[in-house]
């Protein structure tokens, strides 16, 4: 019989790049400084460090308010020390919340709650928090935590599919109709389809176009040749692929001068160079130039 913990799993986006860029000599010590950084954070606000799993870090905590309390102020703290890191360093944090029933064998644990919440922090952007639905009732008691309710999402090797939130930890979101009360899971009935996946709609000055998992993978790009054209100098001719892969809509940029993502209510904004995230909800894409660039190319995008 398992006993019930919250479990977090918290890993560094972008590591690849970083040994790509480095070496391994100097990732590795890049890496080791960060995540044991990560692991007396956790440690001091009363979770328990189970193991290092290369640039991640598996802590668990008696209760969820802790838990959630402890992974605000590691995103908090984390921008001071990302401010501060070489660009050729620099990876954010993502991190994923799960309650459930862990098996603890000679000081490790294992079980469902661990698997979903390394698969959650997988699943999430850069600077993003994701937990599933019993985090959020377990924290009914304590104090409201500002989350969004993302839905069911499936998780590799489950058959059935996990209720996720995100946790908004910004000090600057303001928007009223993101702090839902924890107790909320129970008056909502989302929809039983997987919330990351089944079609994505993208749109673009006047062209529109809606794409179905089966359909996937699509290109985005300037060469005619692609299935969602954008013809802007500063889009390469391949600039993004879209996949479908375990359930999900994928980004995987493939341009000369990268991508930017926006997702609807908040966040930061996600630069990908060479690298990918996972779609969820609404939001726009800006290719080969920022969103700062009033005149950049932008797609916006709805995954159903």
């Amino acid at each position: 019989m398992g006993i019930q913990s919250t479990v977090v799993f918290a890993d560094l986006y972008g590591s690849t790049g970083v040994f790509e860029a480095l070496g391994n000599a100097k990732a590795t010590e890049a890496v080791t400084k960060i995540t044991g950084w990560v692991a007396k954070k956790f440690s001091a606000h009363g979770g328990r460090v189970v193991k290092f799993l290369g640039d991640g870090v598996l802590v668990t905590f008696q209760d969820s308010s802790k838990a959630l309390g402890a992974v605000v102020d590691m995103q908090r703290s984390y921008q001071l020390v990302l401010s501060n890191m070489p660009p050729k360093t620099y990876m954010p944090l993502r991190i994923g919340v799960v309650r459930g029933d862990v098996e603890v064998v000679d000081d490790d644990c294992y079980g469902d709650a661990v698997n979903i919440a390394a698969r959650l922090s997988e699943l999430t952007g850069p600077h993003q928090i994701w937990a599933n639905s019993a985090v959020i009732n377990d924290n009914a008691a304590s104090t409201e935590m500002r989350v969004r309710l993302l839905g069911p999402i499936h998780i590799r090797g489950r058959s059935e599919p996990c209720t996720v939130y995100q946790v908004e930890w910004q000090e600057d979101v303001n928007s009223e109709f993101f702090t839902i009360a924890a107790t909320m899971d129970s008056q909502l009935d989302p929809e039983p389809a997987d919330a990351l996946g089944g079609q994505i709609e993208l749109s673009w000055l006047e062209t529109q176009k809606t794409f179905k998992s089966y359909e996937m993978p699509i290109y985005v790009g300037r060469s005619r040749q692609v299935e969602f054209l954008v013809n802007d100098a500063r889009v390469s001719r391949t600039h993004v692929r879209v996949d479908w892969r375990n359930g999900c809509v994928v980004l995987v940029d493939v341009s000369s001068y990268g991508s930017w993502v926006r997702f609807s209510g908040g966040g930061a904004d996600l630069l990908l160079r060479r690298e990918e995230c996972v779609l969820h909800g609404r939001g726009e894409i800006a290719l080969g130039s920022p969103f700062s660039d009033l005149s950049a190319p932008v797609l916006t995008f709805s995954v159903l």
